[in-house]
């Protein structure tokens, strides 16, 4: 990977070029954790899970910020810094992505692809079938189209979902919700509940080692535009605080439209995206409904785009390391993308029919994973860079334990059989 040069002075201009691998990071966030996990943590919660959601995507900051600035900061990726600090660092970060490849892109095909049956039911397709053709399509869009492509989809999409989302929620709002006369209010705090917390965090507001594919993605971006540590930050600020105001939203989406009817939250499926659809036509109006599938598939359909693409290229770039190989090239690349395309399609093979307990899988294996990812950054950045904020380094300790400690109360859970 080639040193970064950076410019002096940041500028706006600067600093919107530089915009793309922050947005495209909230691309991968919002598919799962957001229009799945928020809405139904308002949906089945109401107002309950907020303040968790929320210390979250605070207490995840400084891991995601690492990837984004050590890459600003020295001109190499996370990926290099790992093989800088040894093979040991190298080779369990690379185990653990490659599990999380394969499982992330699984669980989001499928759940892209519950949309799709749900919108084209007359087709007959199942929607392990569907998933097998939309991981070729997106295979195909990858291999011919690349970064460019996915760079420019991102913004479109992730603004047509924001735009869409804060309208349905303020009109709702504005409504007031009004509850059924036999409402019973539900509690999230209790053990049953324990594994949807678990998945909600595992995925909010994405998966952790997107920090290390987002500073790929601003290597990648480097070799277009010139952008220093200031402009990388805007960018990396910009998606990350707006996908957690954005999680927010799904939240008050679900608390205020699906919670007070009583009704239950369907599970992660075709059932699950109409229930999901029908909230927005609810106030938007019926006209509504098949835009906001549109708009959801989109959404989904990029974060998809961006797992496989983003997955593809930390693998190739550690596999790279590992056997100390000079230059990475686009075949290996392309080698990547397919490896991880047909495992994920032979994942999805073995949970056919069983959309939910793909996506909890998905979201509880991020979670459990989750702080030692949070740990190599951690390690890396602060040896690094001596000269953190203070109130960085606090907040990433805090992070950690927080992390670290809702881990193990689940297994210790698991182990004594109440988690659920």
């Amino acid at each position: 990977m080639s040193q970064v040069t950076l410019s002096n002075q940041s500028t706006w201009a600067s600093k919107l070029k530089a915009m793309g691998p922050g947005i495209l990071m909230a691309s991968a966030a919002v598919g799962g954790s957001h229009i799945v996990s928020s809405t139904q943590a308002g949906g089945s919660y109401g107002w309950s899970l907020l303040l968790l959601v929320i210390l979250a995507n605070v207490f995840k900051y400084p891991f995601f910020r690492f990837g984004a600035e050590y890459t600003a900061d020295t001109g190499k990726t996370l990926v290099e810094g790992y093989a800088e600090k040894g093979k040991l660092y190298l080779w369990i970060f690379f185990i653990l992505n490659v599990f999380s490849a394969m499982v992330n892109t699984a669980g989001v095909a499928i759940l892209c692809s519950a949309i799709i049956a749900s919108a084209f039911p007359m087709i007959g397709l199942s929607i392990t079938q569907w998933s097998l053709i939309l991981v070729a399509v997106i295979w195909a869009m990858l291999l011919f189209g690349g970064y460019k492509l996915l760079d420019g989809m991102a913004k479109w999409i992730m603004s047509a979902l924001t735009i869409a989302t804060v309208l349905a929620v303020i009109i709702a709002a504005i409504k007031h919700p009004e509850y059924s006369s036999d409402f019973v209010e539900k509690t999230p705090w209790q053990m049953a509940a324990l594994p949807f917390i678990v998945s909600l965090l595992g995925w909010m507001p994405a998966p952790i080692e997107i920090s290390a594919i987002n500073s790929l993605w601003s290597a990648e971006k480097k070799k277009t535009v010139n952008f220093n540590t200031e402009d990388a930050l805007f960018d990396f600020n910009v998606g990350y605080i707006g996908t957690a105001i954005l999680a927010v939203f799904f939240v008050a989406l679900g608390a205020l439209i699906q919670y007070p009817t009583g009704q239950a939250v369907e599970a992660a499926s075709a059932k699950y995206i109409s229930q999901f659809v029908g909230m927005y036509a609810s106030v938007l109006g019926e006209w509504s409904r098949y835009l906001i599938t549109f708009i959801a598939f989109l959404c989904i359909f990029g974060t998809v785009i961006t797992v496989i693409d983003g997955y593809s290229r930390v693998n190739q770039e550690s596999l790279r390391l590992l056997i100390r190989q000079k230059e990475d090239t686009r075949k290996s690349l392309n080698i990547w993308m397919t490896i991880t395309a047909i495992i994920g399609i032979v994942i999805i093979k073995f949970f056919a029919g069983q959309v939910s307990t793909m996506l909890r899988f998905a979201m509880i294996g991020s979670f459990l994973t989750t702080p030692f990812f949070a740990l190599l950054n951690y390690v890396l950045v602060t040896r690094e860079n001596k000269n953190l904020p203070s109130w960085l380094k606090l907040l990433a300790i805090a992070g950690l334990i927080f992390l670290f400690g809702f881990a193990i109360f689940f297994i210790y859970a698991l182990a004594i059989g109440k988690a659920g």
